[in-house]
């Protein structure tokens, strides 16, 4: 799979991979490091929220992320 093909998608299908994305970090924190899921609220932004140009390879790579917000 290129890396170009999430940006194709669309914003529905790249906001439910994000949303995926985040709910895959939630589950992990959860089942590998005992914290609550009720402690983490998953939430996807995909492209909504870029840290990088989704033009190059390294651009859309330093999009694939997870941001962890302390409350």
């Amino acid at each position: 799979m290129s890396s170009a093909i999430p940006t194709a998608w669309g914003l529905e299908a790249n906001l439910e991979l994000s949303r995926a994305r985040a709910g895959a970090v939630v589950a992990a924190l959860e089942s590998g490091h005992g914290i609550a899921a009720s402690r983490a609220v998953p939430a996807g932004v995909g492209l909504l929220a870029p840290v990088a140009p989704n033009t190059t390879d390294q651009g859309r790579a330093l999009n694939r992320r997870v941001e962890v917000v302390a409350r």
